[in-house]
């Protein structure tokens, strides 16, 4: 990837930055952060902002309904945004980042039509049902079950740490349909639409002390064939393309988040004394150059993706988003670490400092997308050719 701009790209940029100066003002103000059923309106009221203005689904193809944008450009598009205190995704995140891209990768033309205009309009959102109560990190493991019943799918089971499911319209399902196969050959992806008859969502409050997560319980809840995304029991390779985006590029626009706060950080630091220590001095410029890494990192990964598809290979991403994944979770930690040594003690425990409740839900990402543990395993054995664990 050329890392230098083009005159094409300065344009985008400079046009893009003119829309945000006239487009943000005119936002209500955001709600509180508990409130879920507001923030959905909220951040779906951004969504079709961007998309009338032809800025949604960015780097999307265009058959998918996308711009059909390069690499460089979504990466100034989320320069841009972070820059101008811009809203990111928030309750759009799984469809927008995760199902979407999953189901213009793998849909067929009716599912592609179905699904991928409502996201990109912000008319509809996307939850997440992979984990199950005894099956996260060893997510073939999972026993939500699905038999098939003429044109239908009959689901049992329990799902947790779901997304936004008490605000979803669809969730993307990972269910069993064949309990004699091996574990990972008997998986089948599903959409399931969140208001079928036997669903019940119970909200998860966090840490942060907002529910953007529930527990999601279904008996015997009928899904249609026809919104299987693939066969049925190629659900795990369906799967691991939804977690290639999710680690590779879901997280793309918080780098560039956390790369301004290393700034206000420094800035905070030098207001209240704490920039007179060289051990935080030395601290934040280390971080500096990680987040500048990892944004490298980013940028790679997505032109090698886009690289790839062009020349026939897979456009997603590859064993690049395990170690973004690996590298950012822990570098995240830290910089809310490093934010309650700015804070001090006072700051660090008033609950209701933007970077405390940060510094507690940095807490959940090296388990999120998947654990540290299984990124290392990932890149030992894939990377590294080291045999696998018994």
């Amino acid at each position: 990837m050329r890392l230098d701009r083009t005159p094409q790209q300065e344009e985008f940029r400079c046009t893009l930055r003119a829309w945000l100066t006239e487009a943000l003002p005119t936002l209500p103000p955001k709600p509180a952060p508990s409130d879920w059923p507001a923030r959905r309106a909220y951040d779906m009221h951004w969504q079709r902002m961007l998309y009338d203005a032809g800025y949604a689904g960015l780097h999307w193809p265009a058959d998918a309904g996308g711009q059909g944008a390069t690499p460089t450009q979504h990466l100034i598009f989320l320069e841009e945004t972070e820059r101008a205190g811009a809203p990111y995704v928030g309750a759009g995140f799984v469809g927008l980042l995760h199902a979407g891209p999953t189901i213009a990768a793998e849909g067929t033309p009716e599912q592609r039509r179905r699904w991928l205009p409502p996201i990109l309009r912000g008319d509809e959102v996307w939850c997440q049902g992979f984990s199950e109560p005894d099956a996260g990190s060893d997510l073939a493991s999972l026993r939500t079950r699905a038999v098939r019943d003429g044109d239908s799918y009959v689901v049992t089971g329990t799902k947790v740490w779901t997304s936004h499911a008490e605000v979803a319209d669809w969730c993307e399902l990972l269910v069993r349909t064949d309990p004699e196969a091996p574990r990972h050959a008997g998986l089948t992806w599903l959409a399931l639409p969140m208001d079928a008859p036997g669903i019940t969502v119970r909200p998860l409050r966090t840490l942060a002390g907002t529910a953007e997560f529930a527990e999601v319980f279904l008996d015997d809840v009928r899904v249609p064939v026809a919104n299987r995304l693939g066969a049925e029991n190629d659900g795990w390779r369906v799967t691991m393309v939804t977690l290639a985006y999710e680690r590779g590029t879901a997280f793309a626009g918080e780098v560039v988040a956390c790369r301004r706060v290393l700034h206000d950080l420094a800035r905070a630091a030098r207001r209240n004394g704490r920039w007179d220590d060289p051990v935080l001095r030395r601290r934040l410029g280390r971080l500096n150059g990680e987040f500048t890494a990892l944004w490298r990192l980013v940028q790679w990964n997505v032109s090698h993706a886009e690289h790839a598809g062009r020349t026939g290979g897979s456009s997603v991403p590859g064993a690049g988003a395990s170690v973004f994944k690996l590298a950012y979770s822990g570098a995240r930690q830290e910089l809310y670490d490093t934010a309650a040594e700015v804070l001090g003690p006072e700051g660090a425990l008033d609950s209701c400092h933007e970077w405390t409740a940060a510094r507690l839900s940095s807490l959940s990402y090296t388990i999120a997308a998947g654990t540290s543990q299984i990124q290392r395993n990932i890149l030992a054995e894939r990377v590294l050719g080291l045999p696998k664990g018994r």
